[in-house]
């Protein structure tokens, strides 16, 4: 859900897939891609001494990867006692039902259509499955459902789709908002500013060791983008293909249809606060 360009001034902690922080291990799913980037970042987060684990986005509907994420947490000595999920898109959520099947947990969610054994997700939750301290926050925008999870004992948080670990993630319309997606960029600086988050845990790309660097990055990068849409509309070029065609022509092609749902948030946004 990507425009692929490194961010600036980021530098990454490793490799992507393998231990990233004390808490937190990656195993990357085998589904690259233009949105992708190299595949979907699957999360086994534990306490260094407990033999229990949570796992943040299983992944794909891939069999050979979800088998893999079990058997790296059993290689640590520990079993997974419960699934969480960033948000609904397939690339993070699709294998969700087959790693409950194969591990015995429940699954919880923001979107009770994801869930698996009822309890859900709300903003202000605190997990603490085998000692792991997990807070739930809530960062709608790319949709609606999309949700990070605060790592404290990390200064980490897991961002899903909503901080990427290479370039910018798209709000894809009608589902994600502009407006409750600046919010919560806002929200993840603040977490950076006041509670010493430093590192970034994305849903693609590599670990972050900034994370008020990405989060200003991404905000002057989202105002930069919708003053040039803004400008666009005033040029006459009144139609989301039209503005896409003018204010992405530096983006591959192939990812223009996912620019078009940003540009028709932002034109939504532009209308509501009676910009256009």
């Amino acid at each position: 859900m990507t425009h692929a360009t490194d961010l600036p001034g980021q530098p990454r902690t490793g490799p992507i897939g393998g231990p990233a922080t004390a808490r937190a291990t990656c195993v990357l799913a085998p589904n690259p891609s233009a949105m992708t980037l190299d595949g979907t970042n699957t999360w086994i987060l534990a306490e260094p001494d407990s033999d229990l684990a949570v796992v943040v986005d299983p992944g794909p509907a891939d069999e050979t990867h979800l088998r893999n994420v079990v058997a790296t947490a059993e290689a640590a000595g520990r079993r997974v006692a419960l699934t969480l999920l960033s948000h609904g898109h397939a690339d993070h959520s699709g294998g969700a039902a087959r790693f409950a099947e194969l591990t015995g947990t429940r699954v919880r969610a923001l979107d009770p259509a994801l869930r698996l054994g009822g309890e859900g997700l709300g903003v202000g939750d605190v997990i603490t499955t085998g000692g792991l301290e997990l807070h739930v926050v809530s960062t709608p925008g790319h949709t609606a459902d999309s949700l990070c999870f605060h790592l404290p004992a990390d200064d980490a948080v897991l961002t899903g789709d909503t901080v990427l670990g290479r370039g910018t993630t798209i709000v894809a319309h009608p589902d994600g908002r502009l407006g409750d997606y600046l919010d919560s960029l806002r929200r993840l600086r603040a977490l950076a500013v006041e509670e010493g988050v430093t590192t970034v845990l994305p849903g693609h790309g590599p670990v972050l060791d900034d994370a008020r660097g990405a989060v200003e990055y991404y905000l002057a990068h989202r105002a930069k983008r919708l003053a040039q849409v803004e400008t666009a509309v005033e040029n006459g070029h009144r139609t989301p293909a039209e503005v896409v065609a003018t204010v992405y022509a530096d983006v591959d092609r192939a990812l223009w249809p996912a620019a078009e749902l940003s540009v028709r948030a932002q034109l939504d946004y532009l209308d509501e606060h009676g910009l256009i």
